[in-house]
């Protein structure tokens, strides 16, 4: 555990059941994450699955205070995925709920478990965007332009 709490920014999708449930919820269960507290979360986007097939995502971005190390918070988050039914059948498969510790801080993470920043984040406009309504500043003008061709609409 640290002793100063470190900013991170989650990602939530969904896209079985009642996706925008499954959002809300996890975000309710972030709030429950011991020793970290949800400071804000983005508006609510709808985007097309990428690299798959499946219904609409709803997405979000939660921005957290915390003091739990990243492989505890990642413990955390891959609890709540579990409590909402995610299964992995096989890659970027629909789920009922993903969860994705996006930043860490300043930290640059690379094991077998996690990855901070997340590889894939700058290229998808569902993590950008929400993104940058929480914090203009940590998305650079050339990110949003990279993936303006991705439909994403707020809802």
């Amino acid at each position: 555990m640290h002793t100063a709490a470190v900013e991170a920014f989650i990602g939530i999708g969904a896209n079985l059941g009642n996706a925008s449930a499954a959002v809300f919820e996890a975000i309710q269960g972030l709030k429950r994450i011991p020793n970290t507290r949800v400071c804000a979360h983005s508006s609510f986007y709808q985007s097309a699955p990428i690299d798959s097939t499946g219904p609409d995502y709803i997405n979000a971005v939660v921005r957290v205070a915390t003091l739990l190390c990243a492989p505890d918070l990642l413990i955390h988050l891959q609890s709540l995925e579990i409590s909402a039914g995610r299964e992995r059948p096989f890659p970027n498969a629909p789920r009922t709920l993903d969860l994705d510790l996006l930043l860490y801080g300043s930290a640059t993470i690379s094991s077998d478990r996690l990855n901070v920043p997340h590889p894939r984040m700058w290229q998808r406009a569902f993590v950008v965007v929400p993104l940058a309504e929480l914090n203009p500043a940590l998305v650079p003008s050339q990110v949003l332009l990279g993936v303006q061709q991705q439909v994403i609409r707020k809802i």
